[in-house]
């Protein structure tokens, strides 16, 4: 049996991870999905001063005040910067960092870097036009080339994301991270679970040089094959492969 932790990413809270996390209880492991402040179940939290630090210490409470050990920390897309944080003031906490869809940055680079220009313009513009929050875009500006990255998101799916779906805290999006403990949390174990990318495409982005925050950790790879929100378009073939994860 394993202990997990959930991180969803922007927009979501731990109720993104109900069908996964159902599963992995079903083969017997401890898990906890984490609503971060300001989203899902804690929507009345929301205010300008949450920031990306507030997400880290939602994460490091979690792991403190429940007494969590050899945890594998699953963070999903946007979620995978205050999952490292996290991993960086509580490293012997961790059994494995796992990222769904995401992946560490180096320091002093945020999430909102890794988009093209046009994207940081409009993500930028939804930020002034909405007090410092980002709403859900469109689902034509989430889908991307060939509509990829949501592959897999039927009607009920998309309905059932943009339901519940809440603005995400602008510093969530715009800050970035300094280590203070790069060293420990390179030793992790870390595993990508790549989606929309196959494992020999993320490799040969990686020996090209992207990704550059993957560099000098151990990586081992799963491959789902669908968009970027595996918990809603494949959640048992998700769970199954944190569950390989797990008894690796």
């Amino acid at each position: 049996m394993a202990t997990f932790v959930l991180v969803p990413g922007f927009w979501l809270g731990g109720w993104a991870w109900e069908d996964v996390a159902k599963r992995l209880r079903e083969q017997g492991h401890d898990v906890h999905p984490v609503t971060l402040t300001g989203l899902g179940d804690r929507a009345h939290l929301a205010s300008p001063d949450v920031t990306l630090q507030t997400h880290v210490q939602d994460l490091v409470n979690v792991l403190e005040y429940q007494d969590l050990r050899d945890v594998v920390l699953v963070a999903h897309s946007g979620g995978g910067v205050p999952a490292t944080g996290a991993a960086d003031r509580a490293y012997e906490r961790i059994a494995r960092m796992v990222y769904v869809e995401s992946g560490p940055f180096p320091d002093g680079v945020a999430q909102l870097d890794m988009s093209d220009p046009a994207e940081e313009e409009n993500v930028r513009a939804d930020i002034e036009a909405n007090g410092g929050f980002c709403p859900l875009p469109s689902w034509e500006r989430l889908g991307g080339p060939g509509e990829m990255f949501i592959a897999g998101l039927g009607d009920a799916e998309r309905a059932r994301m943009a339901a519940r779906a809440v603005p995400e805290p602008a510093d969530a999006i715009t800050a970035s991270l300094v280590a203070e403990n790069q060293a420990a949390v390179d030793k992790l174990p870390h595993t990508l679970v790549s989606c929309v990318f196959t494992v020999d495409q993320v490799k040969e982005y990686m020996e090209q040089g992207f990704f550059a925050g993957m560099a000098g950790k151990q990586w081992t790879f799963e491959y789902v094959p669908t968009g970027h929100w595996p918990m809603f378009s494949k959640p048992v073939e998700l769970a199954d492969a944190l569950d390989r994860i797990a008894k690796a």
